[in-house]
């Protein structure tokens, strides 16, 4: 029994074993399955490789053969290209340069300049109403040509407002959306809950700027400004969102008229960041909007001192030489300003103003910057060169009654012309000084006067009193007293005056000239490229947009009489809405 005690452990001991042997074999037999598996896979991927390399390298030998037949066909073309005529070079040329026109016009920065032009040469601007859809101001927007460099993002956030950045996000998001009476909620209530965050308080007045354009609203666009202000006078604001909101508060300003005040915004701009020449030139623009042409100069003057190259301030400080009457010296600036390509100079007023420097110096390239102005959309025309237009308007140099449809004010005129004759002579008293001398700087020299009665549609009463039945014969007609951009008025011009080729500043009018006392031999007018002279008791009618130039070299002095309307083909709304000139 004890035999067989012991024997019973030992048996199952070596069944154990046995078993374990087994596992032992049956798991070195898996490991070599595996191995034979992994070889096999190997092999298979080696084969696929082998292959793919072999197709690679037989299209790279097909690819090397087209690169070849691609150098041999460049030669070839290279070979054509250098045979092209002079004239196909020019073509090429126009074609980029049109390229180039419809690229710039993309990427216009929409800040307005409404009445710089007009301002500097000193007569009355208009006021900034809504913008008349189908009107087309080419001088009305400043326009820029994006640098080659591309500019940081602001950074808009202090620390602060990049804990509660998602919550911004939501509400600007909401903004770009376009739903922006939504976008105003969510920012008035993340300023009341946070109203030490500056980027809530910009968007704010984004949305309120938005909603202002949407609405046509005076009172909002005024809102929207105020919270730009408020955005500056928080603690902890970006420098660059202090930018972003005194420029855009200086903009909105000028929108409404206000020009002192956005002149004050940058100043505190300039003074802020002393360093940025950019700011410094916005602020001559200012300068120039309220007709401050002398510190606009001291302005530009430093701008140049330091950055020299800077075309923004060459054309500007050329433009204010101009105005000054130093013809030669502006052209220099005017030119370089404008080749410089830099933002804000490829504009129709410095076009204009580097043509009419050159004509008055004798220097036919004047009609090369002409015709680059028309090909880059600043003119009609090389001849009709207004910056004030509405499109799509009859445009010709000379009309007759008949074409513009107003035949019974030209019968009115010329029925009555001694009338009309008698009363201007009557007040052609020196010592009563009814009649001002030209002061547009239109004269190359002489004696040229006038006496208005009608300006910007509305009466002068006082003059009209010394000639009061031509008066009353002009009442009858609304096409006339009612031209908001256009004046009546007698002209009387001496012998030796020459006035300077010119153009009107819009196409929106036509001018009549009735003769009253018209030499016989000496006088006569150009209109684009035909000569015309007066007669007494008939009225000449041509567009005053086209160049026009006039001689007096009689032995006595010329009188006409001067009747503005509006162009034949404008709209009864149109005449309400577009903005006096």
């Amino acid at each position: 029994q004890v035999k067989e005690a012991v024997k019973e452990p030992q048996k199952k001991l070596r069944e154990k074993q046995e078993s374990k042997k087994e596992e032992m074999k049956e798991e070195e037999e898996k490991k070599k399955a595996k191995k034979g598996k992994d070889a096999a896979d190997r092999k298979e991927k080696k084969a696929v490789d082998m292959n793919k390399l072999k197709k690679d390298s037989d299209k790279a030998k097909r690819d090397r053969g087209k690169e070849k037949e691609k150098g041999s066909d460049k030669t070839t073309k290279s070979k054509e290209t250098t045979k092209k005529s002079a004239s196909e070079k020019d073509d090429e040329k126009v074609r980029k340069d049109k390229e180039t026109k419809k690229m710039t016009r993309k990427k216009r920065n929409k800040q307005r300049w409404l009445f710089l032009h007009f301002q500097i040469l000193r007569s009355v601007p208009a006021q900034p109403s809504a913008p008349e859809s189908e009107e087309t101001i080419q001088a009305a927007e400043k326009p820029y040509v994006e640098s080659a460099k591309k500019k940081k993002k602001p950074k808009l956030l202090n620390k602060f407002d990049k804990t509660i950045k998602a919550e911004l996000d939501a509400a600007e998001k909401l903004r770009k959306k376009g739903k922006v009476e939504e976008a105003l909620r969510a920012f008035e209530e993340l300023v009341n809950r946070y109203p030490q965050s500056p980027r809530a308080r910009y968007g704010k007045a984004q949305s309120e700027d938005d909603l202002a354009e949407k609405m046509r609203s005076n009172e909002m666009l005024q809102k929207a400004i105020n919270t730009y202000d408020e955005v500056v006078s928080l603690p902890n604001v970006p420098s660059d969102l202090i930018k972003l909101s005194l420029k855009r508060e200086a903009d909105r300003q000028q929108f409404l008229g206000r020009m002192r005040g956005s002149l004050v915004t940058l100043q505190k701009l300039v003074h802020l960041f002393p360093g940025d020449t950019s700011f410094k030139n916005d602020l001559g623009v200012g300068y120039l909007l309220i007709g401050d042409n002398s510190n606009a100069k001291k302005v530009y003057e430093e701008v140049l001192s330091l950055a020299p190259d800077d075309g923004f301030a060459k054309v500007h400080y050329g433009f204010i030489l101009k105005a000054e009457n130093k013809i030669a010296e502006s052209i220099p600036y005017l030119k370089e300003g404008l080749e410089s390509g830099d933002p804000g100079t490829d504009d129709g007023r410095f076009y204009f103003h580097l043509g009419d420097a050159l004509q008055r110096m004798g220097d036919k390239e004047a009609y090369k910057w002409y015709e680059l102005g028309y090909q880059r959309g600043h003119f009609a025309s090389v001849w009709q060169r207004s910056l004030y237009n509405v499109k799509g308007l009859k445009a010709q140099p000379w009309w007759t009654a008949r074409e513009t449809g107003y035949t019974e004010l030209v019968k009115s005129l010329e029925k009555n012309w001694k009338l009309i004759r008698d009363e201007g002579l009557a007040v052609m008293d020196k010592k009563r000084s009814l009649f001002l001398p030209e002061d547009e700087n239109l004269r190359e020299k002489g004696d040229w006067s006038q006496f208005t009665l009608w300006q910007q549609g509305r009466k002068n009463e006082n003059a009209c009193k010394s000639v009061p039945k031509t008066c009353a014969l002009l009442e009858r007609f609304p096409e006339a007293t009612g031209c908001r951009r256009g004046q009546i008025k007698y002209s009387i011009m001496h012998p030796g005056t020459h006035v300077w080729p010119h153009t009107g500043p819009t196409n929106c009018r036509l001018r009549m000239h009735l003769g009253l006392v018209i030499p016989k031999e000496g006088c006569r007018i150009r209109c684009a490229q035909e000569n015309r002279t007066w007669e007494e008791g008939k009225v000449l009618i041509f567009d005053d947009s086209f160049e026009h130039e006039v001689w007096q070299d009689a032995e006595n002095y010329r009188l006409i009489f001067i009747v503005d309307v509006w162009h034949p083909e404008l709209s009864a709304q149109q005449r309400r809405t577009l903005p006096a000139i």
